[in-house]
């Protein structure tokens, strides 16, 4: 008997928060020959690879390149580069990943303050203001699509508050990058970083960042060194920039294939690529509310990737999720934190973001809910999606 079998998943139909599903052409090109990491054919997939996130920014920096790491490793390198001891940083937390923000600034060594707000609701910019008038900051730090809750930030507002009494503006897009408008340039954001698991439909280990003008400025004139050896944005800088100063051995593979979702995402276009995400998100929305489901995330403010709906007094969370995996292979997640138990988190990512998906998770949602005696109308979830299709065009 074999204790260690070869490896035979099937995989699942990924509409939890992450990792989205992957393209079959981006797993090809995982598949491909190995290159060493300083080859001259390598350092040109490198090349476009900058090129083609530089487009998904939105961002003329020439500073942008992917981390190699999680995208966990983009929020500690966006900030461990840029506090210094003593610093006073202003998080603003409205969900789980403001609150490890919170903890990344306490570790370098920078004064902490924390703007606490509601989960599920977006941080006012009134408040940004309020405090940083207070109290001025060197770095104001904020999520666009806060994965935990499905909120959707605003962060125009932001970015002009926090310039106009001298703050950096860093902002986490792991969620949002390549599922909806980012527009680093145009929103004037300091430092940004995301992942590659979720809007963009890659495999999970590279996190893609994007550094400004201002933000490089600060960078340089750093008066001790970065905390972090391996996230040193001055040496990977180099790594990435025209001197090719080795600093570790990338993930060759994963660029391969970081560079093959940003090309599906260059063929298909932004604009067209956050009108899919609305619409299927609207489809979503309308079906679940069908069904007598509650969304939980603020009004006007909701994440078309990250839906967050509330779950009804009475039903099995636990339960409905191994439903949805064992009857249909679909995995949804559930709540963190103080909303563990209390809503799930379905997410509409990038290649996972289709009618298909939409139309197989509201029949098998209507059969865990049936399962658990939550009277639902049968066919009303699918019936109300199709008509957001059908006014849409499809």
């Amino acid at each position: 008997m074999n204790d260690y079998p070869e490896i035979t998943t099937y995989g699942r139909i990924l509409m939890g928060p992450g990792p989205s599903g992957v393209h079959p052409r981006v797993l090809r090109a995982l598949g491909a020959p190995i290159l060493g990491h300083l080859d001259p054919e390598f350092i040109t997939i490198m090349n476009r690879t900058k090129d083609l996130l530089a487009w998904v920014f939105e961002t003329k920096n020439e500073f942008t390149i992917p981390i190699s790491g999680t995208g966990s490793a983009g929020m500690e390198t966006a900030l461990v580069n840029f506090i210094e001891p003593g610093d006073r940083v202003l998080v603003c937390v409205n969900g789980l990943f403001g609150t490890r923000m919170a903890d990344i600034v306490e570790r370098c060594g920078g004064e902490l303050e924390v703007i606490e707000g509601e989960w599920g609701k977006i941080i006012e910019p009134d408040v940004v203001e309020k405090r940083l008038k207070a109290r001025p900051a060197k770095i104001v730090a904020i999520v666009h699509a806060e994965t935990s809750t499905g909120v959707l930030q605003p962060l125009e507002p932001v970015a002009q508050i926090a310039h106009r009494y001298g703050a950096m503006l860093v902002v986490d897009a792991v969620t949002s990058l390549g599922g909806t408008a980012v527009r680093v340039d145009e929103t004037d954001i300091d430092v940004c970083y995301s992942g590659t698991q979720k809007c963009l439909s890659c495999p999970p280990g590279l996190a893609p960042i994007t550094v400004g003008p201002r933000a490089a400025q600060r960078l340089a004139a750093r008066k001790s060194k970065v905390q972090s050896w391996y996230l040193d944005l001055t040496m990977l800088h180099s790594y990435w920039g025209r001197e090719r100063f080795y600093h570790h051995t990338a993930p060759v593979n994963m660029i391969y294939a970081l560079y093959e979702s940003l090309r599906i995402i260059h063929e298909e276009g932004l604009e067209r690529r956050y009108e899919r995400h609305l619409l299927h998100s609207r489809a979503l929305g309308a079906g679940v509310a069908a069904m007598g489901l509650r969304l939980f995330a603020q009004e006007g403010y909701r994440a078309p990737m990250l839906m967050a709906v509330a779950i009804p007094e009475g039903v099995d969370d636990a339960a409905v999720r191994r439903y949805l995996l064992s009857n249909y292979r679909l995995e949804i997640g559930g709540g963190l934190g103080p909303l563990k138990g209390r809503i799930w988190r379905v997410g509409l990512m990038g290649h996972s973001c289709n009618s298909e998906n939409v139309v197989l998770l509201l029949a098998g949602l209507e059969g865990a809910l049936a399962a658990q005696g939550m009277p639902v109308q049968p066919g009303a979830g699918i019936a109300a999606a199709r008509e957001v299709y059908k006014a849409s065009g499809m």
